[in-house]
């Protein structure tokens, strides 16, 4: 289902800064392909994707447990999807308002 494409949104002052433009970041599945991003797209939020982007970010390693143990986390991968002029995410929306 393309509802499990997408994952939570990424939120930093950049990434809102470029939803005021009609960009928008997400977190998505790691074997998923661009055209399956662009579907999930138009089906969960119901917007035209002009332009995607997508980024695989390498797993980082990171110290665990009592003894500190070194282990590797998985890798992750980013859209960065442009909307057709004139189309928003309403999420994004609330939280640009909340924060001004």
């Amino acid at each position: 289902m393309n509802i499990r494409i997408l994952g939570k949104p990424v939120v930093t002052e950049k990434s809102m800064k470029e939803s005021e433009l009609g960009r928008y970041v997400f977190y998505v599945d790691r074997l998923a392909t661009k055209g399956q991003i662009v579907q999930a797209f138009k089906d969960f939020f119901d917007v035209d994707v002009v332009r995607i982007h997508t980024i695989t970010l390498p797993g980082q390693k990171e110290r665990t447990g009592k003894r500190r143990v070194l282990k590797k986390a998985s890798a992750r991968k980013k859209a960065l999807v442009t909307l057709k002029a004139g189309q928003k995410i309403a999420m994004f929306e609330s939280e640009t308002k909340a924060a001004a």
